[in-house]
Formats: structure tokens, sequence, C-alpha cells
């Protein structure tokens, strides 16, 4: 690799805002606001959603009525209509 031409790979905290749940990993981002973590001050950045949130990690996802969809198409544009 070339020096000096690749973002700084370091610390990043990821606080989900939703459950307040904190990841830690690496990465190139550089936010301004830090947290505590284990003693070190740690970059941190707010996300919406996180497999700790999100309905489908969950199991809080909702089912969609398929079938109420499909009778309606068929009511429209589907058997017993004649043109």
């Amino acid at each position: 690799m070339k020096k000096g031409i690749h973002p700084a790979y370091e610390r990043v905290a990821f606080r989900d805002s939703t459950t307040g749940a904190v990841f830690v990993t690496r990465a190139t981002l550089r936010p301004s606001e830090t947290i505590d973590i284990d003693g070190d001050a740690v970059p941190v950045v707010n996300v919406e959603v996180s497999s700790d949130s999100h309905p489908l990690w969950t199991g809080k996802a909702r089912v969609h009525d398929s079938e109420g969809r499909v009778a309606q198409f068929n009511r429209r544009y589907g058997r017993g209509r004649t043109a």
C-alpha cells in the first residue's frame, strides 16, 4: 500500500439511538463526538437502526396481507371480468 493516501482506520463506536446499544469496530469515519469505553475516548457515530433494533433481527417484523392484495388484483384484472 502506498503511504499517505489512505484515510486513518481506527476504532469507532456506533450507538443505536433507539436502544442505546453501542458497537465498537474499526472505520475511517472521524466524528467529533466521543464516548468513554474501557477508559479510552472513542469517537461515536449515532445510527437510527442497527441489528439491535431492526425488526428483522428482533423478531418483530410485520407480515403483510398478501392474500388481500391478490384478491384485489383478481377483482380488477382477474377471472370473471369480461372485456
